[in-house]
């Protein structure tokens, strides 16, 4: 795939897919960094502990149901973890366009905007547990 543009990369949240009210969607993912330098060390050094993430997408609002202010209300009033899901295009899952899922906790909800605005909902949530790359189609 090389370098791309980000045109149609989807996310799916809760086995909703909300990629056509999506504006956009990133991953972050980092790892505790241990000290372990010692005696005698020159330079500091580090080793990785447990790692954690956010996902922060951006939905365009939409109050129909089964749709973006549905599903993350439900999500959130929940209280749970939920899945989520996304890929950097709509093209089938492959080594060049891997599908990043994981499990969020939904700790927030908003809804409004300012006047002569698209009304979108900017969220950033906290990843439970690990996430898995899949290339298999």
């Amino acid at each position: 795939m090389g370098v791309y543009a980000i045109l149609t990369q989807t996310a799916i949240l809760n086995a909703v897919d909300l990629s056509d009210h999506c504006r956009g969607c990133t991953v972050t993912a980092d790892a505790t960094q241990l000290p372990s330098s010692a005696m005698g060390d020159a330079w500091e050094e580090y080793t990785g502990g447990q790692k954690s993430g956010t996902v922060a997408p951006t939905f365009l609002d939409d109050m129909a149901l089964s749709s973006v202010d549905a599903t993350v209300w439900a999500a959130f009033l929940a209280g749970t973890a939920v899945a989520f899901a996304t890929k950097p295009t709509s093209a089938a899952i492959s080594t060049t366009n891997p599908e990043y899922q994981f499990n969020i906790l939904p700790t927030a909800w908003n809804m409004g905007g300012d006047l002569n605005t698209m009304a979108a909902k900017q969220l950033t949530y906290p990843i439970t547990g690990a996430i898995t790359r899949d290339v298999t189609p």
